[in-house]
């Protein structure tokens, strides 16, 4: 791929360039931010970690949406950060204004790209950008289930003190309190995590990922999680570019899916060239799907506020 853009050069921004940068995954890596200085003193910076990490590729930081032109891939990550005490839901209108902005400028100057999104929160942000590029669905995806299943897998793995390469799960719907982490496909190198652990003890699990998030704002006071936010993106922009058909839980556009309609919500994809080539509706316990519509309904709700019906 030629090109790929980030939008925001903040923390989880600049991660994520760098994290392409070293993938060599574009021959140039545009990092955009309003900020002057900003992108084009990260954009260096991380140039100048080529020859250590051992990359030649471009990384280009500018406030010009014209040098953004023609990219594959755009990756929205523009907005503001969580403080401790907020919600995600308290981001909604002010992340939503930045986002169409961004989606305005995408649609004006890369009208082919895919839009991965990372910006908070996160499913209502899909959507805003799904309404405003009318792009195809396929081509806006938000990041959030990568992200969830990677806190979950972590947390089991220091429970179980056993390797998180071994433990195999996936957390679906919205990126939020209601998500849904499939105790029923959890397992350890094949044993179900119900024969390691307790029901307590997995709901306390449970509960920690869903404030995840939260837990590293209140540790840091200013700012948000960016490094395994960004790794998430990354993996997914991995999968596009090498159209690798990668099974991956995102957040994608549900048109009966699931019983659940005109709502974005993490589920399993396949990522490939053309973004997500197939939505993938499996099988789910009566209590993990009837937990999966709540949190689309949760979505739902957020988008009637953001757009005065609720």
């Amino acid at each position: 791929m030629k090109k790929i853009t980030v939008i925001g050069a903040g923390n989880v921004g600049a991660t994520t360039a760098q994290r392409l940068a070293e993938k060599q995954l574009a021959e140039n890596i545009v990092l955009f931010d309003i900020i002057d200085g900003l992108p084009q003193g990260k954009a260096l910076d991380i140039r100048q970690s080529g020859s250590v990490e051992g990359f030649d590729t471009s990384v280009t930081g500018t406030i010009d949406y014209k040098d953004t032109a023609s990219s594959g891939i755009v990756i929205i990550t523009a907005g503001l950060a969580r403080k401790p005490g907020m919600s995600r839901d308290d981001l909604l209108k002010a992340n939503a204004a930045i986002v169409k902005e961004s989606t305005a400028k995408v649609i004006e100057y890369s009208p082919q790209s895919i839009i991965i999104i990372v910006s908070n929160p996160l499913d209502v942000m899909c959507y805003v950008a799904f309404k405003i590029s009318g792009f195809e669905s396929s081509r806006i995806i938000g990041m959030a289930g990568i992200l969830d299943t990677s806190r979950f897998r972590f947390f089991i793995s220091q429970e179980l003190k056993v390797s998180v390469m071994d433990v195999s799960t996936l957390v679906l719907g919205g990126h939020g309190d209601s998500m849904v982490p499939l105790i029923s496909q959890t397992s350890i190198s094949g044993i179900p995590l119900t024969q390691l652990l307790s029901k307590e003890k997995i709901s306390s699990l449970v509960e920690r990922t869903r404030k995840g998030g939260i837990e590293i704002v209140n540790y840091l006071k200013s700012g948000s999680a960016y490094y395994a936010p960004s790794s998430a993106a990354v993996e997914m922009a991995d999968s596009i570019v090498k159209n690798r058909n990668r099974v991956l839980p995102c957040s994608a556009w549900l048109d009966g899916e699931y019983g659940i309609h005109n709502v974005f919500c993490g589920v399993p994809v396949k990522l490939g060239r053309n973004g997500i080539e197939q939505v993938i509706e499996m099988k789910l316990q009566a209590d993990e799907l009837a937990s999966l519509q709540n949190s689309a309904k949760e979505v739902s709700e957020s988008i009637r506020i953001l757009e005065g019906r609720g």
